[in-house]
């Protein structure tokens, strides 16, 4: 990779320049600002790497497809998204959030986190490789989406009516992050999934004075009555069948989760709290946090909540949920078994409002395309990367690879401090240019036919159990 990493660092100003230029261009899909303008530009990059270039129209903002056909045996396909989130509030920014400023060894700008960094970083990586080796040794492909700060609504259309452009081998999701403080990479294999739905309970046709509860039901604490049935106070989910289709820990999995350096004491100092859940701590804190998939309250409403006193009976009792889940945890499944359990437990006449789901998506442990990926990380990184089975967090890779065997790994540009979607979104300008080596290093790894080579050598931290 010497002559790869060379090109790169001749043309650290020219793939800063396009980064830039990336992160000047507004293109916040909550608002439509600037979103046609930053699709012509994501062409443009594109036509950069002399892809040939397709423009999707899915009935939203349209995907944008790219294609390198080298006539290899292999593919690789990156996915990203050209769309970042609103800038709001403006008043926190400490430089324009659509004018790049570079402070500190960092990059400041709406985006040049999530997604543009990782966006900009793979196309460079593409261009290096051409200067430095001509063609490439696999075909890359682009899907580049517009909607995935809404929700990716149409990315599931898409996956549904292009399956010849999803057709690769492997997968590299939009990105992932790297210890600001211990600078090890992050390398993702999957995410949950989540079951997100509103409970109502309703009573009288409007509120009343509380002084009838004594013989009017208060559809508040039915609605409490029927949550205390959905966890017991260690934690676990009483919904009868909730656990069935759990996916159990692999050995690899179990290895993983063992490189996850989490800083116990730091996190409740941050949080102000004395402990975690039931006491957690060590492995199985970090297993809790990768593999447990959870149920929560995410917000009450009812009655009165205002300043002061008002005797009320209320009408109408809600509460929002969201269920976190784990691999092979289905949320349509989800939402059956809750309904059977409110039923069950006589709670019928609560309503279940599903708002939105996603799937858990999860690339095997022993996959050899995480050996790949394993192997371009300790050929870039002097520290080794902590790595997780799934992060705890959702995302729509299921909704584009669901029904194909198609392995996803994230990696990116981005670090534990970038402060996504808030004011002062950053990156580390360093951590940039070595995330366009790595995704070089992927390049060539993944070409190499005995997978069996790519197993050489220690890529996780020797933890004793």
């Amino acid at each position: 990779m010497q002559t790869f990493n060379q090109t790169v660092n001749r043309n650290e100003d020219l793939y800063l320049d396009w980064l830039l230029e990336a992160c000047r261009q507004p293109s916040v899909s909550a608002t439509n600002h600037g979103m046609a303008e930053m699709k012509e530009h994501v062409k443009r990059l594109l036509g950069k790497v002399g892809a040939t270039i397709t423009e999707i129209h899915t009935g939203g903002y349209p995907i944008i497809y790219g294609e390198l056909d080298y006539n290899k045996e292999k593919t690789l396909t990156f996915y990203n998204h050209y769309d970042v989130q609103p800038a709001d509030p403006l008043s926190e920014w400490e430089s324009d959030p659509f004018e790049p400023a570079l402070r500190d060894g960092k990059l400041f700008a709406r985006g040049v986190a999530d997604n543009k960094g990782n966006l900009v970083a793979r196309i460079c990586a593409v261009h290096a490789y051409q200067q430095a080796h001509g063609e490439l040794p696999v075909n890359i492909k682009f899907i580049f989406e517009g909607e995935e700060e809404v929700g990716s609504p149409h990315l599931e259309y898409f996956a549904e009516n292009h399956r010849d452009k999803l057709e690769t081998d492997a997968l590299i999701w939009e990105g992932g992050l790297r210890d600001a403080v211990n600078k090890r990479l992050h390398v993702g294999l999957g995410v949950k999934g989540i079951f997100y739905a509103e409970l109502v309970c309703k009573g009288a046709n409007t509120d009343l004075h509380s002084s009838e509860a004594a013989i009017i039901e208060n559809p508040a604490w039915r609605l409490t009555w029927a949550l205390s049935t959905l966890k017991d106070p260690s934690e676990r989910i009483l919904i009868e069948g909730f656990y069935d289709d759990v996916r159990e820990l692999s050995k690899e999995d179990q290895e993983f989760i063992r490189t996850i350096d989490y800083d116990e004491a730091g996190t409740l100092q941050l949080y102000q709290l004395n402990q975690f859940n039931q006491g957690l701590t060590g492995e199985e804190l970090k297993t809790a946090l990768i593999a447990s998939p959870t149920c929560t309250i995410c917000g009450l409403e009812s009655g009165y909540t205002g300043e002061g006193a008002k005797t009320v009976l209320p009408a109408v009792a809600t509460v929002k949920l969201d269920f976190r889940l784990v691999p092979d945890q289905k949320p349509e499944r989800i939402h059956e078994l809750l309904r059977a359990h409110l039923d069950r437990h006589g709670f019928s006449d609560i309503e279940i409002r599903p708002a939105n789901h996603l799937t858990p998506f999860n690339t095997k442990s022993d996959h050899p395309f995480v050996d790949t990926v394993l192997k371009s990380v300790a050929e870039t990184y002097e520290e080794k990367p902590i790595i997780y089975r799934n992060l705890a967090g959702s995302s729509p890779m299921y909704n584009l690879l669901k029904g194909t065997d198609i392995p996803a790994v994230q990696v990116g540009v981005a670090n534990t401090q970038s402060r996504f979607h808030a004011p002062n979104e950053n990156i580390f300008v360093v951590d940039y240019f070595q995330g366009i080596k790595l995704t070089g290093s992927v390049i060539k790894n993944f070409s190499i036919k005995n997978t069996e080579d790519l197993k050489e050598g220690v890529y996780c931290e020797e933890v004793e159990n």
